[in-house]
C-alpha cells in the first residue's frame, strides 16, 4: 500500500467517524447550549478533536467528555 492509497483510506476513515457523530448527535440539545459551547460540540462533529473542543468551550477535557455524552455524540477512536 504506497502513501496515496493509505492517505485516502485514512480519509475514508475520518469521514465515516464524522457522519456517525453528526448522525447520533442530539442536535435539539446542541441547540440550546450557549454560543461557545454550541460551537465547540459543531466543532468536534466535524473534527473529532476533543483538545481544540474543549478549548473552544472553556472547558477540562473530562468537563467536556461528560457535555458530549449529554449531547449523545460518540468518541469514535
Amino acid at each position: 500500500m504506497n502513501l496515496k492509497e493509505k492517505l485516502e483510506k485514512w480519509r475514508k476513515l475520518e469521514e465515516e467517524a464524522r457522519k456517525m457523530r453528526e448522525s447520533e448527535a442530539d442536535w435539539e440539545f446542541i441547540r440550546k447550549q450557549r454560543p461557545r459551547v454550541r460551537a465547540a460540540l459543531e466543532y468536534y462533529i466535524v473534527t473529532g478533536d476533543i483538545r481544540t473542543s474543549a478549548k473552544i468551550a472553556s472547558m477540562n477535557i473530562e468537563e467536556f467528555r461528560i457535555l458530549l455524552r449529554k449531547a449523545k455524540i460518540p468518541v469514535v477512536v
